[in-house]
């Protein structure tokens, strides 16, 4: 194994997040954006703060260097998911340019973390194009898949598939449901979260049948998440290596089956700062650099 950032499922060696206190600062700044940012329920700050601590000791076991992302006035509370505003490849990062017009300055602001850690940045999406990184998934080293959804358009995709260059070999377009329309928050990982080399966690009924063909085609056995699980982030799972993983708990029947198919499933309990802003474990983290097959 060497290091490298194309996978999403080599064991995790380094990573990017920002600390619910930063990213929700204070009671009032709740208050004035829960709901124009489209959360379920206000979060209690508080509680999250208890869920965060909480998840960040688990972090800690698996011996992951933790960056920071710190307080800004200039991001909203949706800076906490820190996957989206940025895509990690061979080339260093890769700015988004989001989907969603409140979240539009979590590119630079992630962008000014990166240069004062060295981490390399080789280009943004720009103009017209929009791509968020929770639509982005390594399928393996030289694969990509990109959900074409509400949070991602062709422009976007055009523009990432350059900047890509050849960094890759195939870069996969998946076509996304309207589901609950703009408005709502789907991306590609709604429905899939890679948990091994050949194993994903799925949610089939909003997969497009072209894209769950190839995913078995190479391999890949999925691991399904029941209806009655799907929107309390079941499929939202963040594999810290081959086979070990972190989910939202309260999933007891999706766990299961993850490990019935040899996957080690650690629970982070967090209604606060996951469902009510509709971002699981995957979402919450920036994955810098990640052990990879040679």
């Amino acid at each position: 194994m060497t290091l490298g950032y194309q996978s999403d499922v080599g064991t995790l060696k380094r990573l990017l997040i920002k600390h619910v206190k930063d990213a929700f600062v204070s009671d009032n700044a709740i208050a004035k954006q829960w709901q124009q940012l489209g959360y379920l329920g206000r979060p209690d700050l508080a509680g999250a703060l208890e869920e965060y601590d909480r998840f960040v000791a688990l972090l800690e076991r698996f011996d992951i260097q933790i960056d920071y992302l710190p307080e800004d006035e200039d991001v909203s509370l949706d800076s906490l998911y820190t996957r989206d505003a940025s895509i990690a490849c061979s080339k260093g990062m890769i700015l988004c340019n989001m989907g969603k017009a409140a979240r539009q300055t979590e590119p630079a602001a992630q962008e000014a973390v990166f240069r004062a850690l060295d981490v390399p940045v080789c280009g943004a999406i720009t103009g017209e194009g929009r791509i968020e990184g929770g639509d982005v998934a390594w399928i393996d080293e030289r694969t990509l898949a990109v959900g074409r959804g509400y949070r991602t358009n062709d422009e976007g995709i055009r523009q990432l598939r350059d900047l890509l260059g050849d960094c890759i070999d195939e870069l996969i377009v998946v076509p996304l449901p309207h589901w609950r329309g703009p408005g709502d928050v789907f991306h590609l990982m709604s429905i899939l979260s890679p948990i091994d080399y050949d194993l994903a966690l799925a949610y089939s009924p909003l997969m497009p049948v072209p894209f769950r063909e190839v995913l078995l085609f190479r391999g890949i056995e999925l691991v399904e998440v029941p209806d009655s699980e799907f929107e309390s982030m079941g499929c939202n799972v963040l594999a810290v290596g081959p086979r070990r993983c972190i989910m939202h708990g309260g999933n007891p029947k999706t766990r299961t089956r993850l490990e019935r198919a040899g996957a080690e499933v650690f629970d982070c309990v967090a209604r606060e700062m996951c469902i009510k802003g509709g971002g699981g474990p995957t979402c919450l983290t920036r994955p810098i650099l990640r052990e990879v097959r040679g």
